[in-house]
């Protein structure tokens, strides 16, 4: 675990999800403060509920900044390069750049998250929750914040990515493989589903509304 904890799984996530919600503020025509305060939650939310669940004080980025601080140099990166290379780094008005970095962002988390937890001696399946959990809160943040609906409160497969890949690395390392090897086949599952929901369309089956 102490070669796992040496890779900055989690400060690579919390670019990657700083990035998705700099490009949420820019969809929504947000000022600078906007930017920073969107792409910062995003960044450290679903980071920061998993400490305070685990009882880690203080939590990760209130020990040490720097994760704040990537998640303000991702925002106002954004924010500086205007509206039009927005776009077109996003592929048009519909580019679906935003999903795809969040993608990303959710299997670097659910792996970091769930090798924080066992790391603090949390049992297997408490693990996976909160591994699911440091992937999704920061998207859900995000979501309210913006005021769009929450990606997990859709049919897409999201939070069934995220418990795959935490699955896949718990399983791993149970059965005794390298926990760099069983983070890195659990970030695969996790994204490999997510990116197979988005490119063919797959969703949850949903309860006939009633409204």
């Amino acid at each position: 675990m102490n070669f796992l904890q040496s890779i900055p799984f989690e400060t690579i996530g919390v670019a990657v999800f700083a990035l998705s919600g700099a490009l949420m503020a820019a969809r929504k025509g947000m000022d600078p403060f906007g930017f920073a305060l969107l792409a910062t939650l995003t960044g450290v939310g679903g980071g920061t509920v998993r400490d305070l669940l685990i009882g880690i004080r203080p939590v990760f980025w209130v020990g040490d900044p720097v994760d704040v601080l990537v998640c303000l140099v991702v925002a106002e990166s954004v924010f500086i390069l205007g509206p039009k290379r927005v776009t077109w780094i996003e592929g048009g008005r519909q580019g679906r750049l935003l999903l795809w970095a969040d993608a990303l962002g959710l299997a670097l988390f659910a792996v970091s998250g769930t090798a924080k937890a066992l790391g603090a001696g949390v049992p297997a399946l408490s693990a996976v929750a909160l591994g699911t959990v440091t992937a999704t809160f920061g998207g859900i943040i995000r979501d309210i914040f913006a005021g769009t609906t929450p990606l997990v409160l859709r049919k897409e497969i999201y939070v069934t990515a995220a418990a795959l890949g935490a699955a896949v690395m718990v399983a791993l390392q149970a059965l005794g493989l390298d926990p760099f090897v069983s983070a890195a086949l659990g970030f695969v599952a996790a994204f490999t589903l997510r990116a197979l929901a988005l490119l063919h369309g797959w969703s949850l089956p949903a309860f006939p509304a009633r409204d």
